[in-house]
């Protein structure tokens, strides 16, 4: 399998690929089993933030268990945030939010309660907007560093 001989030669993601920033989300299923995703998260305030709809499996995980973890691969570290994931719904804290994605490229807005985002486009797998807007508080951190990668650091926030 390509994927496979790509991983076990150390390929590395195209700087100018668009997917070398990819952010992976994971939450727990029902059954106790990890469900990981790729989604369209921004740092800011201190915090993940992400957007799905309610009835993406990821919303229905969080909304039982909201316990999940951020992976993200930034210049020279690779970065896993574990904490909990809280449904954001205050207008001005969502219209900040939306601001961010908007600067980073994807024209989100507050839909028309300034509850949940809206946007002309969005992954397919997310249902019809409006979006719920989801923070993540990190608790815990594991990071390791390319110029160290035998070195594994985790710290609490």
């Amino acid at each position: 399998m390509a994927i496979v001989a790509k991983l076990d030669a150390g390929s590395q993601p195209d700087p100018e690929s668009p997917n070398r920033r990819t952010t992976w989300l994971t939450t727990i299923n029902e059954n106790g089993s990890p469900h990981a995703t790729a989604v369209g998260a921004v740092w800011l305030e201190g915090a993940y933030w992400f957007q799905t709809g309610a009835g993406t499996r990821k919303g229905r995980n969080v909304a039982r268990d909201p316990r999940c973890c951020v992976a993200v691969s930034i210049r020279d570290a690779d970065v896993v945030i574990e904490g909990e994931a809280a449904r954001v719904t205050e207008p001005a804290v969502v219209a900040r939010v939306a601001k961010a994605w908007a600067d980073g490229g994807w024209p989100a807005v507050p839909d028309e309660t300034g509850s949940g985002i809206t946007a002309p486009f969005n992954a397919p797998s997310q249902g019809p907007p409006p979006w719920n807007v989801y923070r993540v508080d990190p608790r815990s951190a594991t990071v390791v560093l390319a110029t160290d990668p035998g070195g594994l650091t985790r710290f609490q926030f």
